[in-house]
């Protein structure tokens, strides 16, 4: 591991200690597994990098080892770490970025080579080739069928309008829950995007597509939502999951570090109307907003909502787009029509 991914690492197990609260209702282990999930759907926590061993990490944590065996375990079997044997635990590795101009220019002169060389043996020469292949006609792009899947229905077919500029004309998203999936599961689609904390999940639901995990940061308006809060607010933080409220007690002492009078709970904590009523400001995740309902009319509520990572979407979905493209239009091409390819092989004759 690089000193940059150790330095990387070290800032959000010291962040993810700051956050988890030993006298919340919600178990340690629940708040350090949603907290550990979240940073490496984020790239806070590094694909590739090395996590300390269970007792480094309980000891940073001041948790139990057991706590921190027992989140490993969790995070193992939803494909996030992997443990090597004989070197240790280590972050899975997601989709590598798109290659450079240079690396796809150098494949497709390899690709030219191949097929002069095949047309040798065909007794071709390199002019017989070059000369077929500008009469070639472009295969036509296919329109590709993309899935957004969610969670939450509002909060999904947000992530996918945000989605809708990056794609080319003619290409469809289409968001559904996985409540939707799971009852009636969906038809006719290239390529399954999600957030990377159900790509378990998805790849469950979907097993014949590829399914691409899309980190997720907080959406403009909730930055500028949280940073606008009055330093001396009092504010309320209510998770939907049990281990979200980690996460978003993270995002708001980054965004909003100014604020220092917060309460985080989840939505089923026995004291939650005493909560709800002495805060200024309520902030609660998607799925939650039936709480606005209890509020008066001098409280503020704040929805953390989430938006896809416009760096993430430009070097891992957009190049799986791409390939689904290429696999679709192959797909509908197939061999040639035969009159068309008469007439090629008659130009070529005449060319001799």
């Amino acid at each position: 591991m690089t000193v940059d991914k150790t330095e990387q690492m070290d800032a959000a197990l010291s962040r993810i200690a700051r956050d988890i609260d030993v006298d919340s209702s919600v178990s340690v282990s629940v708040q350090l597994r949603g907290a550990l999930e979240y940073g490496i759907a984020t790239g806070d926590i590094p694909p590739g990098s090395r996590l300390p061993s269970v007792r480094r990490m309980a000891a940073q944590l001041g948790l139990s080892p057991v706590t921190v065996s027992g989140v490993y375990s969790a995070l193992q079997e939803r494909g996030h770490i992997e443990g090597r044997i004989g070197s240790g635990t280590y972050v899975a590795e997601r989709a590598a970025p798109a290659p450079g101009d240079a690396g796809r220019l150098a494949a497709f002169e390899r690709k030219i080579t191949e097929l002069v060389d095949f047309g040798q043996t065909m007794g071709l020469s390199a002019r017989d080739v070059a000369f077929r292949v500008s009469l070639a006609v472009p295969a036509a792009q296919q329109p590709v069928r993309l899935l957004m899947l969610g969670t939450f229905r509002d909060a999904t077919i947000a992530y996918a309008e945000d989605l809708a500029p990056y794609l080319r004309p003619g290409d469809t998203v289409t968001a559904a829950s996985l409540e939707e999936v799971t009852a009636q599961t969906p038809a006719d689609y290239d390529l399954v995007c999600c957030p990377r904390t159900i790509m378990t999940r998805a790849g469950e639901l979907f097993p014949d597509l590829p399914v691409i995990g899309v980190t997720l940061i907080p959406n403009e308006a909730t930055r500028i939502s949280l940073a606008t809060i009055a330093p001396d607010a009092t504010v309320a933080v209510v998770s939907f999951f049990d281990d979200f409220l980690t996460v978003m007690k993270g995002g708001i002492n980054r965004f909003a570090p100014h604020v220092s009078r917060i309460t985080a709970v989840p939505r089923g904590f026995p004291a939650l109307a005493e909560v709800l009523a002495q805060a200024d400001v309520l902030i609660h995740a998607t799925g939650a907003g039936y709480l606005r309902e209890a509020l008066r009319p001098d409280q503020t509520a704040i929805e953390y909502r989430h938006t896809p990572d416009s760096n993430a979407v430009r070097t891992e979905l957009l190049p799986a787009i791409e390939a689904a493209r290429l696999s679709a239009t192959r797909k509908d091409r197939p061999d040639e029509d035969k009159s068309k390819q008469l007439v090629r092989d008659r130009r070529v004759a005449e060319n001799r």
